[in-house]
């Protein structure tokens, strides 16, 4: 009876994680952290860049429940204002600072914003610096990309990023501790038919990011990486990682900010936060290439034709040749 029981049971654990794996909105190494490490962020000073909308705007308001000390820096200056009041009002008494800041305005501006932001609590730097802001542009082919359109994405995404962590990264270096939470894309693990370029611009991110903590993490920087899929946002009808939505069930801007939080306080190297189809291409192409690249070659052009036509980009239906409805 007992061995009947353990067969029994020997077979439920594959449809078990088969269960597990097609519900999951995340990795299972980040799935099996259920719960924000609270100390890990209380009274520290976190700098966030594109806190103005998305999930930027929702990171902020998590992390001020969690008694974090906040930074918020985009370019429009009112919006961040608007946010800051928000924080304030609803999360007192959360100490929130403002700090306008675009990316693409040379290492000159960056190195002032630096200072300023070392400057604002007394005795207390930068702990985290959540590289949230990214430049993206409506779907095209990869030949079809602009010259503009191709310098203001590396200009903002890779640059102005990277820049940015080369001003502020002494400083942490001099406290012997500092944390940089990277907001890639899932783009910047799998070909994104119809966004090479942000594609491209993710893929640098990751690939500098995982170097530098390789480098500093024995002199106390640690570096995680987050690649989201589609992201459903609460103030456009568009997915902030990559691409249009449709009516289709996405992760929540609340969802991928908290997982974003509990990758961060468990010092997690890299997650990937996505709901399905997304999440298993990943695992695809990072364990079976092969497949995987076949996969996204195999729906690549008709990717982009439902792009132009506004339609969901993510459908198993691409697979088969089926029509998309518009978003």
């Amino acid at each position: 009876m007992q061995t009947l029981l353990f067969i029994f049971l020997l077979l439920l654990l594959p449809l078990f994680i088969l269960f597990k794996f097609v519900t999951a909105e995340g990795d299972f190494t980040l799935m099996s952290k259920k719960h924000v490490k609270k100390e890990e962020i209380e009274d520290k000073v976190v700098w966030i860049t594109g806190a103005s909308r998305g999930i930027g705007e929702v990171i902020a308001k998590q992390l001020a429940r969690l008694g974090a000390k906040l930074i918020l820096s985009a370019r429009n200056a009112a919006e961040l204002e608007r946010v800051r009041e928000q924080l304030v009002g609803k999360h007192a008494p959360a100490e929130v600072k403002i700090l306008p800041l675009d990316l693409a305005s040379g290492e000159d501006s960056l190195r002032v914003a630096v200072e300023k932001a070392e400057s604002f609590f007394p005795g207390a730097g930068v702990d985290y610096m959540i590289h949230n802001a990214a430049y993206e542009r409506p779907k095209s082919t990869a030949l079809e990309v602009s010259e503009e359109s191709l310098k203001a994405t590396i200009n903002v995404n890779v640059l102005g990023t990277i820049s940015l962590t080369r001003l502020l990264a002494p400083f942490m270096l001099r406290r012997g501790k500092g944390h940089f939470v990277v907001m890639s894309s899932a783009a910047g693990k799998t070909p994104a038919p119809g966004q090479a370029v942000y594609s491209a611009s993710k893929y640098a991110l990751n690939g500098y990011f995982h170097t530098l903590r390789s480098e500093l993490c024995q002199k106390g920087i640690k570096v995680t990486v987050v690649c989201p899929g589609p992201i459903r946002t609460a103030n456009d009808s568009e997915a902030t990682a990559s691409g249009n939505v449709s009516s289709q069930k996405y992760v929540s801007s609340e969802r991928c900010a908290e997982l974003t939080i509990i990758a961060a306080t468990h010092g997690l190297k890299e997650v990937w936060i996505s709901n399905q189809p997304v999440l298993a291409v990943i695992y695809l192409v990072q364990y079976m290439p092969t497949i995987g690249y076949w996969l996204m070659d195999k729906i690549g052009g008709k990717r982009v034709e439902i792009a132009a036509q506004k339609g969901n980009t993510y459908s198993l239906s691409l697979l088969f040749g089926g029509k998309n409805k518009a978003a």
